[in-house]
C-alpha cells in the first residue's frame, strides 16, 4: 500500500463507527495483554510448580476447542455483533471473579481452571465473531486498511498492557492487574454495542449441523488455508507455551521476574506496532507466501532465552518477533476477508481458531512438564523447532506459493 494508501486509511478512524470499534480494540486488549502476565505469575506463585500452572494456562484453549465451532456457526446465522457484546460481559464476569479470588487470598487451582474455562468459552465466541464482522464495518477494498489499524490499536495495546502488567503485578499483585482486565471487557462491550454497521448476510435456513459441513467444505476447498492451519497447529504449541508459561518461568528463575517479563513483552508489542504501520504501506502478490516466510522470524525469541541472553537482546528478538507476528496477522485476515464468501467467514475462522489451537493445551501441559524435567533451555530449543519445522514444509505446498492477491481498482 502506498503512502496514500496510508492516508485512506487513517482516514478511516474519522469514521464513528470504526473509532468506535478501533478503541474497543486498544481497551480490551490492553487489559487482555495483563491476563496472561497477572495469570501466570499468580499461578506459579500459587503452586509454586510449573506442571500444575500449565493446567491452569490450558484450560480456556481447552474450552475454545470444544465450543469454537458452534461459535462459528452461530456467528454466521444470528448477530456477531450481539454475541461479541455477550462474549465481553461473560470475559468481564470471569475476570473479576479471578481477581476477586487473587485479591481475597481464596484461589484454588480447581476454582481458576473453572473460571479459566468460562473465559476461553466466552473466546470460542467472540473470535469468530470478530473475524466475521469487519467486513461488515468498512468496505472490501478497506480490508487491508483496517486490519492493519486494528492491528496496529492491538498491538499498541499489548505494548501499553504488558509494560503496565509487569509493574502492576510485582506492586499490586496479580488481582489488582485482572481487576483492570475485566474492566477493559466491560468497556469494550459497550462500544461494540453502540456500533451502526452494515447488515449482515446470513446463511440460508438449516440445521446446525449442515451449517459445519457446509463450512468444512469451504475450509478445505482452499489448500493455503488448511495446510497453514495445520503447520499453526503445532506452531501455536509452541508459542503459547513459551508466552504463557515458560517465558514468565524463565523470567522467574534467572532473570528479574515480573518486571523484565513485562518489559521484554512490551517490546513484543511495540514490534507488532511496527508491524501493523508497515503493513499499512505494502501490498504483495503472493501474501500467503510472503507470511510463512516471515513466521522464521519468531524462533530466534525462545532461542535467546533458552541461553539466556542479557534481557535487552531477548528484547529485541520480542520485538522482531512482533513485527513478523503482525505482518502475518494481516496478511492472513486480509486474505480470509477477500477469498471466502462473507456469508460463511466466521464458520471457516472458526476451523481456522480450532485447528491452530489444537495442540496449544497439550504443548503448555508438556512445555511445564518438561521444563522440571530437563531444564528450560532445553524445552526452549524445542520450541523453536515447532515453529522452524513446519514452516518449511508448508513453503514446499503449491497453494501456498501461487495464492493471488485480490486486486481492488
Amino acid at each position: 500500500m502506498s503512502a496514500g494508501g496510508v492516508r485512506e486509511g487513517l482516514a478511516l478512524l474519522r469514521r464513528p463507527n470504526f473509532a468506535k470499534l478501533f478503541v474497543a480494540y486498544l481497551i480490551t486488549h490492553t487489559g487482555s495483554a495483563m491476563a496472561p502476565i497477572a495469570i501466570a505469575f499468580g499461578v506459579l506463585e500459587l503452586t509454586g510448580s510449573t506442571s500444575t500452572a500449565a493446567y491452569v494456562v490450558a484450560a480456556p484453549v481447552v474450552a475454545m476447542i470444544i465450543i469454537l465451532l458452534v461459535g462459528g456457526t452461530l456467528a454466521d446465522r444470528s448477530s456477531r455483533q450481539r454475541i461479541m457484546v455477550a462474549a465481553d460481559i461473560v470475559s468481564a464476569l470471569a475476570q473479576a471473579c479471578i481477581a476477586a479470588l487473587f485479591i481475597s487470598g481464596g484461589a484454588t487451582v480447581p476454582l481458576l481452571i473453572a473460571l479459566m474455562l468460562i473465559n476461553g468459552s466466552a473466546v470460542a465466541f467472540h473470535a469468530p465473531s470478530s473475524v466475521g464482522f469487519i467486513p461488515q464495518v468498512v468496505a472490501a477494498h478497506e480490508l487491508q486498511a483496517a486490519n492493519s489499524l486494528l492491528g496496529t490499536a492491538r498491538s499498541s495495546a499489548i505494548t501499553l498492557g504488558a509494560a503496565l502488567a509487569g509493574v502492576l503485578v510485582a506492586t499490586l499483585g496479580p488481582g489488582m492487574t485482572l481487576a483492570v482486565d475485566a474492566a477493559s471487557f466491560a468497556v469494550a462491550a459497550w462500544l461494540i454495542g453502540s456500533l451502526q454497521v452494515r447488515d449482515q448476510v446470513k446463511t440460508e435456513h438449516a440445521t446446525i449441523l449442515q451449517d459445519l459441513r457446509i463450512g468444512w467444505r469451504e475450509f478445505i476447498a482452499h489448500q493455503w488455508l488448511w495446510t497453514i492451519v495445520l503447520q499453526f497447529a503445532v506452531i501455536v504449541a509452541g508459542i503459547e507455551a513459551v508466552f504463557s508459561l515458560i517465558g514468565p518461568a524463565t523470567a522467574r528463575d534467572v532473570l528479574g521476574g515480573p518486571r523484565d517479563w513485562g518489559f521484554i513483552m512490551a517490546c513484543f508489542g511495540g514490534g507488532t506496532i511496527v508491524g501493523g504501520l508497515l503493513s499499512m504501506r505494502i501490498h504483495v502478490d503472493r501474501p500467503m507466501w510472503v507470511a510463512s516466510w516471515l513466521v522464521f522470524l519468531w524462533a530466534p525469541m525462545p532461542l535467546a532465552l533458552s541461553m539466556p541472553l542479557p534481557v535487552i537482546w531477548i528484547a529485541l528478538t520480542a520485538f522482531i518477533n512482533g513485527i513478523a507476528a503482525q505482518m502475518f496477522g494481516v496478511l492472513w485476515n486480509t486474505t480470509l476477508h477477500t477469498q471466502i464468501p462473507a456469508q460463511l467467514l466466521s464458520r471457516v475462522s472458526a476451523y481456522d481458531h480450532l485447528g491452530s489451537i489444537a495442540l496449544a493445551p497439550m504443548g503448555v501441559v508438556a512445555a511445564g512438564v518438561l521444563y522440571e524435567v530437563i531444564g528450560g533451555p532445553a524445552t526452549l530449543g524445542l520450541t523453536a523447532l515447532v515453529i522452524i519445522v513446519p514452516t518449511v514444509l508448508v513453503l514446499l505446498v503449491p497453494g501456498v506459493r501461487n495464492l493471488r492477491a485480490t486486486r481492488y481498482s
